[in-house]
């Protein structure tokens, strides 16, 4: 497989300006604001690992990916794979800011008959690429689809994002085992490295370090970045794509429940929404500043 090449494409420079990182940043703190409403529409789902890593989708969405939501099966698209699905509620609401379907569908999430189910369903919007079970899927998954793009020579490129608790899952090491062995360089890997899972700090429940070693022995191209600045995000998505002769996995280094005080690094977050009224507002409330950390930064 180390012969195998990209076909023929065209992909912009991902190079950030400072004027396009402003207009992003703003995207990301819409896509939190909208996340907390729907939660609480919902009165359930998972509030940490969204706001952790809405930079990132935000990033992928309106940067980085090469897609078209009015062609949401158009043949040269990147393929993106969410395999811990429980964070869907921020790729939902980035997915409607990008125009892959209206705005008011997100207050439809995870209710009886809603395309908007608590993981993503493939069956349920054909844009979704696949539908995330039990974690550790969408990890094979992602490797079967860029094997396949390499060895039709196709343009698109493989973005699969896992959550750090879920490489606990003996067949995620497989998958990287596989990719690494036949140098899948089309696909990155995006770890949420936010330290938690659903029963406490990962490092406790089953210590995952180092983990950067790790999967530098099998064979992958690692990348550290910080999950929440998106300038640093999209920076490690470009090295990634410097690398022809490994799969890359970026560990984005993220705070969980990030922009909202009372949620931020506290697991028992991971799978319960904010409750009406007090909790709603004061959530809105510390995310249209994000506690000053956008504002102060490009000063």
């Amino acid at each position: 497989m180390a012969n195998l090449t990209l076909g023929p494409k065209v992909r912009k420079p991902l190079h950030l300006h400072d004027r396009k990182l402003k207009t992003l940043e703003k995207k990301a703190a819409e896509i939190r604001e909208d996340l907390i409403d729907m939660l609480v529409e919902a009165g359930s789902g998972h509030s940490a690992g969204p706001l952790g890593l809405a930079d990132v989708f935000t990033a992928l969405y309106f940067h980085v990916m090469v897609h078209d939501p009015k062609k949401p099966l158009w043949k040269d698209r990147d393929r993106f794979i969410l395999s811990n699905g429980h964070v869907t509620p921020a790729r939902y609401v980035a997915m409607a800011h990008a125009g892959y379907f209206p705005k008011k569908l997100l207050m439809t999430l995870r209710k009886i008959g809603s395309p908007l189910q608590g993981h993503p369903e493939l069956e349920w919007m054909e844009s979704l690429e696949t539908t995330s079970g039990p974690l550790g899927e969408g990890i094979p998954q992602a490797v079967g689809m860029a094997y396949a793009g390499l060895m039709d020579r196709s343009p698109w490129r493989v973005y699969c994002m896992t959550g750090d608790g879920e490489l606990n899952e003996g067949i995620v090491w497989e998958a990287f085992q596989f990719a690494g062995t036949n140098k899948l360089y089309n696909l990155t890997f995006i770890v949420d490295r936010n330290n938690i899972q659903i029963d406490g700090p990962t490092e406790q429940v089953m210590p995952l370090e180092p983990l950067q070693e790790k999967l530098e022995a099998f064979g992958l191209n690692v990348i550290r970045c910080a999950g929440n600045s998106i300038r640093d995000f999209v920076t490690a998505v470009e090295r990634a794509h410097g690398v022809s002769e490994k799969c890359s996995v970026i560990l984005a280094d993220t705070i969980p429940g990030y922009g909202v005080d009372y949620m931020e690094y506290d697991f028992t977050w991971h799978g319960k929404p904010p409750k009406p009224g007090n909790e709603a507002r004061d959530a809105l409330s510390g995310l249209r500043t994000l506690g000053g950390k956008i504002t102060s930064e490009h000063e």
